[in-house]
This record gives C-alpha cells, structure tokens and sequence, in this order.
C-alpha cells in the first residue's frame, strides 16, 4: 500500500510539474498574485464549508448523543488528515469516529455515525456531479468531456450502492475485515462489538427525518464550495456566472474524488481544472492558479487541523495515566503493568511508535542468575 501511494505521488508531482513548465511559472505566478484578496476569501470559504460538514455529520445523530462543537472540531481534524497525509481520504474518518468515542459517544454510535456521515457526503457529491453534468451539456453540449464524466458516474452509481449494501447486514463481515485491518492499537477497538455497530446503523438510517437533513446539510456544503471557484476567478478578472463556477467545482470534485488513491489527487485536480475552464476561454495559466489557490486552502485549513489533533491526542495521552492509577492493581509488584499505547493510524501511518511499560512494585529486588 505504501508503494503504490508513494508511486502515486511521483506521477501525480511529475504532472503538475510538467503542466507549471508547459504554462511558464511567470505566467502562472502573475495569475496567482492577480487573485489578491480573492485566495483569503477562499481559505475563508474553505473554513465555512469543513464547519458545515461537521454539522453535517451532527444532525445524523439522535438527540443529545454528542455536542455540535464536537463534531465541527472533529469535522476539522478528518479533513486535515485526509487532504495532507497519504491515507487514502478516510483515514481521517477513522480518527475523527475514535476521538469522537472518547467525548462520552458509545464506541459503536461513533462508529456507525462515520459510515453514515461517509454516505451522505458520497450520495450527495453524487447529486452534485449529476448537476455539474447536466450544466456541462446545457452549456458546452454534450462533448468528450461530458462523455467521459457519463462514464465515470457509471462506475460510481453502483460502488455506491455496494457501499451502502455492506452497511446493511449482508455486508457485516466486510466490516468486520475493514475495523480489524484499522483497529491495530486498543483504542480503535471503542467501535465496540460489530452487532453493536450495525444495531447503530439501523438505528441512524432508520431516522429518516435526520438522514433527509444530512442530505440537504451536506448538498448545501457542495454548493458553498463553488465559492472557491467563484471568487477566484473573479478576483483574477474572468467574469464567471455562478453556474458556471459550479459547473467547474462539481466536475473538479468529481475528478479528485476518483483520483483518491493519489495524495491530495496532485496532477488530477490540475489537468481537470484546465479542462473544465477551458470550456470558458479561461488560459490554462490560470486554471493552475487556481489550482493552486486550492492547495494554500488545504494548508490553510489542514495543518491548524493537524496541530488540533496533535493537541487532541496530546491531552488524551495525559489523562490515560491518571485514569489507569486511581484503578486498583492487583497483586501490585508481583506482575508487571502495560501502558496505553499511543493512537494509530492503523498499519500504515502511527501517530507515536508504540510503547511499553513496566511499573516494578516497592521493595522488589532484581536477582541474577547462576
């Protein structure tokens, strides 16, 4: 896994290096700088729409199950491990439905509430590419691009019915596989019992109301992400509709959303975006602009993300030693005592490298052997 993403990232940075040179670096720099204010109003939107996924992922719980500003927080952590760390876009899921199991949410509602919350946002992406496609043929006509982006919704429309169908109890040992091959330290074992978590997915598809409300909450969060789009290009003096801006965002997320197995899709986004505004005179300098304008929005939001989760995680790690005291050991001295290994990002990124402990009890001598 580690080989095919760091292939990945080779390709994908040798194709947006060879997109800048085939551009001139001047030209795209002097793009860059004609966006001015407009890339702070696209951090600034890119704060907006993570803040409303988290709501997102809170309405889909009961009521009174866990807090708002917890799931906002939490929102921002997923995002930052997903846009800057080479997990594949759901490793920060994992992450985000552990910590939330340790704000006193029951390990498998935590659990269930990520797989749910995972749904929504694909069916409502789904929604929005549909649109962005409808836009592109009412637009442009129904062209190379428009039939390429067909045949890309004919490969997702039934991967997303498999998603939901191992949600179902047909898929209760796939998921079984997938906690087990994520659950390599104690603490993602919180998801508690696999019938336990598909008692909470029954119970969170079951509410349709609420699961209506992530749909409308998450599609909204689509159609705020134009934003970016839309100011940018404004800012750098290409007179976009807002239709048009949406167009270009919805395809765009559609193509790093299929381009997931690459590192922050590098080289998909770029090549996509020049494609999508060329459809509106817009130069391919620019495209890369505001590609680029993007990626300081993932910095943006990601690495004050990762600090919050470091900082997160940090407290966690303080506490479990006070926790572990007050409980009584016993046979103390006899029998030596484990320490709570530190979060993983399962097999393949770790947070801290695991550790060991061992607490000798009072008046315990070492002997040697003969």
């Amino acid at each position: 896994m580690k080989r095919l993403t760091t292939l990945a990232s080779i390709a994908g940075l040798c194709t947006v290096v060879g997109l800048f040179m085939s551009s001139g670096l001047e030209d795209v720099s002097a793009a860059v700088v004609s966006a001015g204010w407009g890339a702070a109003l696209v951090v600034l939107a890119r704060f907006v729409a993570v803040a409303w996924a988290g709501l997102g992922w809170y309405v889909v719980f009961p009521a009174g199950a866990t807090k708002l500003a917890d799931c906002i927080s939490l929102r921002f952590v997923r995002e930052g491990i997903n846009t800057l760390l080479p997990v594949a876009t759901v490793g920060g899921d994992f992450v985000g439905a552990r910590l939330l199991s340790k704000r006193n949410v029951p390990g498998a509602l935590a659990g269930a509430s990520m797989f749910v919350d995972l749904m929504t946002q694909a069916l409502t992406q789904l929604l929005f590419t549909v649109a962005g496609l409808a836009l592109l043929v009412l637009i442009s006509g129904d062209g190379p691009i428009a039939h390429t982006v067909e045949g890309g919704l004919a490969l997702a429309v039934p991967a997303l019915g498999a998603f939901y169908l191992i949600q179902r109890k047909a898929g209760h040992r796939l998921i079984q596989a997938l906690l087990s091959r994520f659950a390599s330290g104690r603490e993602w074992r919180a998801f508690g019992a696999i019938d336990q978590l598909y008692d909470s997915l029954r119970r969170l598809y079951g509410n349709h109301g609420r699961f209506a409300l992530a749909l409308v909450v998450h599609l909204a969060g689509w159609v705020i992400g134009t934003l970016e789009v839309y100011v940018c290009l404004r800012f750098m003096g290409y007179p976009i509709d807002f239709a048009q801006a949406l167009m270009i965002e919805s395809l765009a997320q559609a193509v790093r959303g299929a381009a997931f197995a690459v590192p922050g899709a590098l080289g998909a986004q770029e090549g996509g975006l020049i494609a999508l505004c060329g459809l509106f005179n817009i130069p391919a300098e620019a495209a890369l602009a505001l590609s680029l304008v993007k990626r300081f929005a993932d910095l943006g939001v990601g690495l004050p993300s990762l600090l919050l989760w470091h900082r997160i995680e940090s407290r966690l790690r303080s506490e479990t030693p006070e926790e572990e005291e007050r409980e009584p050991a016993p046979e103390a001295g006899r029998k030596a005592k484990t320490v709570a290994q530190p979060a993983t990002l399962g097999p393949f990124y770790s947070y801290a490298p695991p550790r060991m402990g061992a607490r000798l009890g009072d008046g315990e001598e070492l002997k040697k052997c003969a």
